[in-house]
Order: C-alpha cells, then structure tokens, then sequence
C-alpha cells in the first residue's frame, strides 16, 4: 500500500504543524521527507509460530487452569519490507523478507519451527517491488532492521551489484560471528550474509539517514536491531520497530518477547525509548510481524491487502 497520497499544495511546515496541533514536540518531527515522497509497505509471505516463541508465558498454564483442555495456539506472522521513493535519495528499501529459497535454505527443523505458511508469486520481493512500477535494480539503498532471515534472507538478490546494504555496526558483527561459529546459526545464514555485498554500517543511537528518515537504534530482541522513523508529509509519522515488537502485545500491554528474547534490560530500555518517541511524535507504531497492525495498513484509504 502507498502510504502518503500526495496530495497537492502541502509542504513540510504543514507537516510539522500538523503534528505539533496533535501534540508532537518539535525536535521531532521537523525532519520530514520532501514533497513527493512516497511509501509503500509490501507483503513478502506469511511465518507460522508457536505462541510462546513471541510473547513470555505463551501457551503456559497456570495453577488456575491446569486442568483445562487446550491447544498450543500459534500466529499467523506477515513479513513486509518498505519502498521509499525519495524525490533526493531515489529508491530506498527498508527490509527484504526471507527470501524465495527460505524453505530450502532453512532446512526441515527450522521449517517445522517456523514454516512460511503463505507465500504467492506476489509475495516475491521483486515481484512486489514491481507492484509499484519500480524494479530492484534501480535501489540506491538498503536498510536492514536486523539481520534474522525472515528480514533480510531476500539480500541474495542484491549479490553482484554495488548496492550499499545499511545495518547497525553491532548487529553486522554479531550476524557474522554467529554464522562463523554456530553461535546462533539458523536465525542468521550465510547465504544472505555474503562479504561480497556492499555493507555499510554505522554505531549511532541515532542517525538521520536521509531527509524526512531517522534511524534509531533498539538492542534487545538482538545486539544490533535498529527501528526506522519515517516521517511523510501527508500521513504523518511511522515507527516501524522490527523485531524488537513481534506482536502487538510486546508494545501495547509490555509484554516481553517469549523464547525469541536475547537481552531483556536491553529490551525493556528500547520498549520504553519507543514509548516516549511514539508520545513524542504522535506516530503508528509498525511492529515486526503483527497481523492486526498490517492488515490495518493495508486496508488503509480502501487499499486491497497484497495477500
């Protein structure tokens, strides 16, 4: 779906004013991408998981309950990236998804923990990044929130060329490490993390990548995970989070990542860095993998969702 419409006659200052009318504070929100923008957030397929995976105490009883027949309950997990047609920085791509090969390439165990359920020709990254009129030989940039398959496993596309691949410095050497030792190898892959692409890293909290684009980083669900805030002049402010929120719970009831968690201070520090920007800038909050938050993107305006 395009998230900014493009409307005529409207200009950063109004963006900026109508976000400090709903409250935001200045500092901001006052980098705003160009007039002309525009956005569109892609679906890339569908993961499966267990509820504990996502959310702390998922699919646990308790002494109250247990003795209750249940289920394990699992969630329907979309995967999406962000084309940004930036009228000074051209084509910028925030994420990739998993991948055409993943089930091949992640192999029967990490398929029967996390198998991609949904996955159409449309969901193709390059066949969604021609969904908008654009081809994905001609991006000029991508960023990568963190380095887990399901997010960046569509990298192998950009092999031979120099498209600089963006990511936080900390989560390129965990990424790395991780595969060269079997540390956490299956959520990192090296068929994705080649040294022949063109990385680029930077050790900011916060970066201003491009006008109107701010990259923050979030430690917890990894070392290195970085959040993306777009602010568009007509639709105001987006944060997506990436990983750091699968699930709508992990936001807005604080509910700590389940199994997937890695460093929880760490985390909870990023939960309430990302409260406060969201009071801050009056933003919608995009979290990782959360059906409910998507499909209200894609439904948005009278889009269709690209299932």
């Amino acid at each position: 779906m395009n998230l900014d419409m493009n409307e005529p006659n409207n200009t950063a200052v109004d963006a900026v004013q109508r976000a400090m009318s709903q409250g935001a504070i200045l500092s901001d929100v006052q980098n705003v991408c160009p007039d002309g923008t525009k956005a569109w957030m892609l679906c890339l397929g569908y993961l499966e998981a267990d509820e504990g995976f996502l959310v702390r105490a998922g699919n646990t009883s308790l002494a109250s309950n247990k003795d209750a027949a249940r289920g394990n309950k699992r969630r329907l997990l979309p995967m999406y990236c962000v084309l940004i047609e930036h009228p000074y920085e051209g084509l910028i791509l925030w994420e990739t998804g998993s991948g055409s090969h993943y089930p091949e390439l992640c192999g029967p165990v990490f398929n029967d923990v996390f198998p991609r359920v949904i996955y159409e020709p449309h969901h193709d990254l390059k066949a969604a990044i021609e969904s908008t009129g654009h081809s994905y030989r001609d991006i000029k940039a991508v960023v990568i929130g963190h380095l887990h398959v399901d997010h960046a496993g569509g990298l192998d596309i950009f092999k031979g060329t120099d498209t600089p691949i963006w990511c936080h410095e900390r989560e390129l050497k965990s990424a790395f490490f991780s595969v060269a030792t079997g540390a956490d190898f299956g959520v990192y892959l090296p068929h994705y993390l080649d040294l022949g692409l063109n990385w680029k890293t930077f050790t900011e909290t916060e970066l201003d990548f491009a006008q109107g684009i701010t990259l923050h980083h979030f430690p917890g669900h990894t070392e290195g995970l970085i959040g993306m805030q777009l602010n568009l002049p007509h639709d105001g402010t987006f944060i997506f989070t990436g990983d750091l929120f699968h699930v709508k719970e992990n936001y807005y009831d604080g509910v700590p990542q389940g199994w997937l968690a890695r460093d929880h201070p760490a985390w909870f520090n990023s939960y309430q860095r990302v409260k406060r920007l969201q009071h801050r800038t009056k933003g919608k909050v995009i979290m990782g993998h959360d059906s409910t938050t998507c499909d209200s993107i894609w439904n948005w305006k009278g889009a269709s969702p690209l299932v």
